[in-house]
């Protein structure tokens, strides 16, 4: 199987509904740079229903034939996550993605993932630049971001990580993936 012609659709995340499979997937040993390795389910719902609540941050779960195989997280990079880290514009949308675990990898599937994933953020005319800012360490994510256009700014120290912070434009993004 592969990674040619994956369609993926998009639903809000239920913080409620959603908590048990959240779990499994923020727990797994894949996900150790999500930083939730030892969460309990209701540390997962309780997480998911602040994001829920927040107007500046939004969790989505992406589903491939109406199962889930990623989350997706969008956030407004001046008010969450990068405050004082470094100066936002206008049009900037900060990104988390995590793709779910399996026993049956498909070539390709988290590249279309994270395809997707700015495909969906750009879709917004307000959106001009995404921003993220994946641990220093996480050097898989690191190609990916750089396969869709991403270009590395500098090392940020976070309370939780040192990270890479990154910036992608859409002539970037579509320029790599049309490339």
């Amino acid at each position: 199987m592969t990674s040619e012609n994956l369609t993926f659709t998009l639903r809000p995340l239920d913080p409620a509904a959603d908590a048990g499979l959240l779990h499994g997937w923020v727990t797994h040993p894949k996900a150790a740079f999500w930083m939730m390795r030892d969460a309990r389910p209701q540390d997962v719902e309780r997480a998911y229903l602040e994001i829920a609540a927040d107007e500046h941050h939004h969790a989505l779960l992406g589903l491939r034939d109406g199962e889930p195989v990623f989350l997706m997280e969008k956030y407004d990079p001046a008010h969450r996550e990068l405050v004082g880290l470094y100066e936002p514009r206008p049009g900037d949308v900060g990104m988390h993605f995590l793709v779910a675990p399996t026993g049956t990898p498909v070539h390709g599937f988290t590249r279309a993932v994270i395809t997707a994933v700015m495909t969906h953020l750009f879709e917004d005319p307000a959106t001009m630049r995404v921003v993220v800012e994946p641990d220093v360490d996480n050097k898989a994510v690191h190609a990916l971001n750089e396969a869709v256009g991403f270009v590395p700014e500098r090392v940020i120290r976070k309370p939780e990580k040192k990270a890479l912070l990154s910036f992608c434009t859409r002539e970037r993004f579509l320029k790599a993936v049309s490339a």
